[in-house]
């Protein structure tokens, strides 16, 4: 028997010249046929054919769908189908985030987007895939800044969020507050964790604090813009007086805890910024605890929004739900579930 040939998300948005978020928009709204596999989401070549042909057909005659740049602002759609070029936030009007109350053109479950790394999102989609049969899951492993940005842009369901203002103190509400203004949304706490700094076996250049990152020569792991971990940095530089420009490495980016933590454990950086939980995983690393961060989630309320949203907060509020992650180490769950802003 034959194996047919299937792609990933990533396979799937070169193919058709698209991003990733648009690729999980299509499948999110059914219009692209999509099974999980493991944590991976894959999807046929014969649905990717018979997706491609679906959106001809709605097409008037001698009409070409349109590149993100061809897509006008008002958001003109051709007919239900979000066709390979049009974006969600080109496909709504502006400042708003599109219904997903329909399950699209072929009858599949509503897939809504979870936006961030860290596992205790892997047992949240878990507890959501028993509990609600309607909804399925997908996680996109962006930063916590960029998943505000594609929420806003109305690509985004679920967003986990980790960023430190350095002027109040603050985790969170203030950049929530700028970015989904004119939303309305809840943002509730999912759990809190230690971050600090990855330093080598044994700290060779005995880092104990912000203030140490101006030593010359230090070399740095940094993570990508838009992460908490990057805005978390930048803040305590901003903070201490300490120029970017001294940190060797500062430009080059590392897209998870578990990249940077790795560059140090192999002596290729002497520093870095992350969790605790990293550096457990990567071993041959030390922590450095330096803050206690607030990781919360952020979901719109909106018509359609509401059977799925009420079930994750019960879901986060349930003794399961907070059992589970307390058998993680370095997880404080004294106010998982609890409601910290509405609007």
């Amino acid at each position: 028997m034959t194996e047919e040939q299937s792609y990933t998300t990533e396979e799937i948005s070169k193919l058709l010249k698209i991003s990733k978020l648009t690729v999980y928009d299509l499948i999110k709204k059914g219009d692209l046929v999509a099974y999980r596999v493991g944590k991976q989401m894959r999807i046929d070549a014969t649905d990717l054919e018979a997706y491609k042909r679906r959106s001809k057909q709605l097409q008037s005659p001698g009409q070409r769908i349109p590149t993100p740049d061809q897509t006008s602002a008002s958001g003109n759609q051709l007919g239900h189908v979000h066709s390979p070029g049009t974006s969600p936030q080109s496909a709504t009007p502006a400042g708003s985030a599109p219904a997903m109350s329909s399950p699209g053109l072929t009858g599949m479950p509503r897939h809504l987007v979870i936006t961030g790394q860290d596992v205790s999102l892997d047992i949240l989609t878990r507890h959501m895939e028993k509990q609600t049969r309607d909804i399925r899951p997908l996680r996109s492993f962006m930063g916590s800044l960029d998943g505000l940005i594609s929420m806003y842009r109305g690509e985004s369901d679920l967003v986990s969020t980790h960023l430190l203002d350095g002027d109040t103190g603050e985790y969170n509400l203030p950049y929530i507050r700028k970015i989904l203004t004119g939303r309305s949304y809840v943002v509730v706490n999912l759990l809190s964790r230690p971050a600090g700094l990855y330093v080598q076996r044994g700290n060779p250049q005995n880092l104990q604090n912000w203030n140490d990152l101006s030593k010359s020569e230090l070399r740095l792991a940094n993570r990508e813009i838009g992460s908490g971990a990057r805005v978390l940095l930048d803040e305590q530089l901003r903070l201490h007086g300490i120029p970017s420009a001294g940190l060797i490495g500062y430009e080059t980016e590392e897209t998870s805890h578990m990249g940077v933590a790795a560059k140090v454990s192999s002596g290729e950086a002497d520093v870095g910024v992350g969790i605790e939980k990293a550096a457990r995983l990567v071993g041959q690393v030390d922590f450095i605890p330096l803050v206690q961060e607030r990781y919360d989630l952020v979901m719109l309320r909106k018509q359609g929004n509401e059977a799925w949203t009420e079930s994750v907060l019960r879901i986060l509020q349930s003794p399961e739900f907070r059992q589970e992650l307390q058998s993680f180490e370095g997880y404080d769950v004294s106010r998982t579930g609890e409601i910290l802003y509405q609007t």
